[in-house]
């Protein structure tokens, strides 16, 4: 995936393709769902261009998930600890 395509992709959906990754298991495998972690949705959101200038916000975003520290930033980048 090239680092355009990363910064495209919806930050629940490369949570979930670096979990797998990171446990070699088909991101629909993973238990618990992330939505009872976290709502996919408003993570999705919070790094969404803004209506005033299209630019994106900056900042992070962290969470525990499957025994994971999950860190998104606002560049794109999911950091599992």
């Amino acid at each position: 995936m090239s680092a355009t395509e990363l910064t495209r992709s919806k930050p629940s959906l490369r949570v979930l393709e670096a979990i797998a990754d990171a446990e070699d298991v088909s991101p629909i495998a993973l238990e618990p769902p992330l939505n009872d972690v976290v709502d996919p949705a408003a993570l999705d959101r919070l790094f969404e261009p803004t209506d005033a200038d299209d630019s994106v916000r900056g900042g992070h975003v962290s969470f525990r998930y499957r025994g994971y520290d999950v860190i998104i930033s606002s560049g794109g980048a999911v950091k599992l600890s």
